[in-house]
């Protein structure tokens, strides 16, 4: 494929998607700022921070130096919601103004309530294209079977993106709902923190899932509420990233709310998912207030997290409105 594709991030999912792009493309950049990590994938062909037992392909070559994006034709975002804005203010000047630019990450700023997708759209333009599915980057690094949705407002660069994107392992479908796509991204992560602080709780598993039911009602009522489509919560990027993250170990946002269901004191300098649940738990909340949407869900995990009720008395309080 004539394409350059160029990935900034070289964390766990960058890296990994990284190597099934690789599989389709003459040459991708994986543009980082550690220049000892970006040698070692240069010299020794292995992110030796992430995956220090998997060769990466020699076709990635890591770079320092964002000039190097220069002409890629599509350039994917694999980096926390935190860094995005100051990523595109540095990247701005550099790319070509035809290049896709596409995010994988499930976050919103705050306070602005903008998506990942609507930073870009300030910087770029509004055809960007959003990734997001129930993806382990761990799982796409082996090459296990994985499938995702993508969603662009133009279909075109949709093409290009699942062109690159797809292997034989990993499966791609494109929907029409850039909004439902980031915004499923986000409430996933609310409904398994909510799960989590029940199981720390040791909530009984009846209950447990029925949450999860509540949860996902939840969703779909939300996601219409914001202009989204109800039938993207029914796909990968919602339903199947819901699921996975709110029953699975491997989740950071189900391991948070374990930790305070438990009642755990958690040290949230060192942290970082914990800033970055929080800030998505207080958008969610100001979005169903803004759009006059009342969630149990997003109000029990608002109550727990943010408000520091105990545990035990928030989930009373939600036990009392399921019906």
């Amino acid at each position: 494929m004539d394409l350059k594709v160029g990935v900034i991030g070289a964390g766990a999912l960058g890296t990994a998607i990284s190597q099934q792009i690789s599989k389709n493309v003459s040459q991708l950049i994986l543009f980082l700022r550690n220049r000892d990590l970006c040698d070692d994938i240069n010299n020794l062909g292995y992110n030796t921070q992430y995956y220090p037992n998997s060769r990466l392909n020699d076709n990635i070559r890591a770079s320092v130096d964002i000039d190097d994006l220069s002409d890629c034709d599509i350039i994917f975002l694999a980096i926390p919601s935190s860094a995005f804005r100051q990523t595109l203010r540095d990247l701005q000047p550099v790319v070509k103004n035809d290049a896709v630019i596409v995010t994988t990450a499930k976050g919103i700023e705050y306070p602005s309530l903008k998506t990942m997708g609507n930073l870009i759209e300030e910087y770029f333009d509004e055809n960007y294209v959003a990734v997001s599915g129930p993806n382990f980057a761990s799982e796409i690094m082996l090459d296990l079977p994985t499938v995702t949705n993508i969603a662009s407002r133009s279909y075109e660069n949709s093409l290009k993106v699942k062109q690159v994107l797809t292997t034989k392992q990993l499966k791609v479908k494109i929907i029409d709902d850039v909004k439902g796509i980031e915004i499923c991204g986000v409430l996933k992560n609310i409904n398994a923190i909510a799960n989590g602080i029940c199981e720390g709780m040791n909530v009984n598993e009846n209950a447990r899932f029925g949450i999860l039911t509540k949860g996902f009602k939840d969703t779909i009522m939300i996601i219409e509420a914001i202009g989204g489509k109800s039938e993207t919560v029914h796909e990968y990027c919602g339903f199947g990233d819901l699921i996975l993250t709110s029953t699975s170990y491997e989740s950071r946002n189900h391991t948070l709310g374990i930790l305070y269901g438990q009642r755990l004191i958690i040290d949230e300098q060192a942290s970082g998912i914990v800033f970055e649940g929080k800030n998505s738990i207080r958008a969610i909340k100001d979005i169903c207030l803004d759009n006059e949407v009342h969630s149990d869900i997003v109000n029990f995990v608002f109550e727990v997290i943010i408000k520091k009720t105990i545990p035990t008395k928030a989930f009373n309080k939600l036990w009392e409105n399921i019906e």
